[in-house]
């Protein structure tokens, strides 16, 4: 386990230090996701999308249309994944 430290300035703004930067692969403009746990620590964690995780989203004629109810579930489980 390595620490690292920041300051926070007077807008609530840290500079993510560059060997942190580095390792998660974030670049400016790249957007990071904070997860509070159960016990209590906040993780970092950067919003990437592997590109195989897109397969199968373009329209197909043997699909069916999704409803609201199926999109609501799909929502639900992927924020308890996220929080897991």
């Amino acid at each position: 386990m390595q620490l690292r430290q920041a300051t926070i300035t007077s807008k609530g703004q840290v500079t993510i230090p560059k060997d942190i930067r580095n390792f998660l692969k974030i670049e400016p403009g790249d957007q990071i996701d904070f997860i509070v746990s159960d016990n209590g620590q906040v993780l970092i964690s950067p919003r990437t999308c592997d590109i195989r995780s897109l397969k199968g989203i373009f329209y197909k004629k043997t699909r069916k249309a999704a409803t609201l109810e199926d999109m609501e579930k799909a929502i639900k489980k992927g924020a308890s994944e996220a929080m897991s």
